[in-house]
Parts: C-alpha cells; structure tokens; sequence
C-alpha cells in the first residue's frame, strides 16, 4: 500500500494518543459542572470549552513543548490545552516563535512543524469548514496552513537566491565606495592645490 506526505499526520496523532492512553490522561478534556467538579482529578478542565487532544494541532503543540523542555507530554498536557483554547491552530505559530526568544520564524527555512512543510493545512479542511467564498468551493484549490500560511520550504534554493541578492548588494556597494573614493581624492587634490596657492 503506498504511503503519502498526509500519512505522517495520522502517524503523529495516532503516537500521542498512544502516549496518552498509556498514561491514563483522557483523549477530551471536558469542563465537569462546578458541582461535580472532583479536586483530586488533575486532568479535569475548569473551563467551558472541551479540547481534543487527538487533534494533529494538539499533538503537534505537545510535542513541541515536550521536547523544548525536555520533558514527557504528562508534563504539558495543560500548557497546551490552555494554548488550544485560546489561540486555536495559529497558536502554533505563536508557540514556535517564543521558542524561538520571540524571533520571527521563516518557514521558507524553517520547516513548519504542524504542516512538515507542504504547505496546505494537514487536516484537508472543505471550504466550507475554512469559510472560503461560495464560488471556490468547486475549484478544487488547497487551503494554506494556519501556521506558515503556505510559505515554500526550500531552504536550498532560497539560500542560493538570497546569497545572489547579497553578492549583488556587496558588488554595488564596492561600487559606489569606488566611485566616493576618487570622488574623494579628486577633492583632497583641490584643496592641496588651493591651500599651496595661498
């Protein structure tokens, strides 16, 4: 049976509901009634939105922060449904940045780490899930990730490209340091010849 890109996904969502159902942590964290509400359940939710964390965000989210902290997921699982719930998807991209100390991330070289690079959103969302115009919704046309807004992974061809824009603007600026420089001693020349005419 042949694989393809989106089978990854699958594979990373299914190892963290593995991981998951191995430490006993529920798939859903759902907000018990204040009532109910039992204070020795450390997985229990204290708000209104349920969080999936079977979702490929969810999971992607989790790993992100297990491995910068260097720590299992039991040990996230809250940070990232507190992430979910108030950012959504694009949290994602706010999580990596401030992984990052707070500086930009160009997924052009830095692979995306909820769509692997590709592109398009992961979870192939109908338009009308994504709220696209009714007139798209027949064009067969892919929807951008919500992290890297569809920006082109290919750090190799972009590095030769930047490298040529640099080579470019170093070659101008010897250029025109050339062009000041004889500038410069056609007036150094003038005013030697003016100081020993006076």
């Amino acid at each position: 049976m042949p694989t393809t890109v989106f089978d990854q996904f699958t594979r990373r969502t299914a190892d963290v509901a593995d991981q998951l159902t191995t430490l006993g942590i529920p798939l859903t964290a759902l907000a018990p009634p204040p009532t109910d509400a039992d204070p020795t359940d450390p997985w229990a939710s204290s708000y209104a939105v349920p969080i999936d964390r079977s979702t490929l965000a969810w999971g992607t989210a989790v790993q992100m922060l297990a491995d910068h902290h260097d720590t299992g997921i039991d040990r996230q699982v809250l940070a990232t449904d507190a992430l979910l719930r108030e950012l959504g998807v694009r949290g994602l991209a706010q999580l990596h940045t401030d992984l990052h100390q707070g500086a930009p991330i160009d997924y052009r070289f830095t692979r995306c780490p909820y769509c692997s690079g590709i592109g398009e959103d992961p979870t192939r969302p109908d338009c009308q899930d994504v709220g696209c115009a009714p007139w798209h919704e027949f064009d067969g046309h892919e929807h951008l990730c919500p992290v890297c807004h569809g920006d082109d992974y290919q750090p190799q061809w972009f590095a030769e490209e930047h490298m040529t824009e640099l080579e470019e603007l170093l070659a101008d600026a010897i250029e025109e340091d050339e062009e000041r420089a004889s500038l410069r001693c056609r007036i150094r020349t003038l005013l030697r010849r003016r100081t020993a005419r006076t």
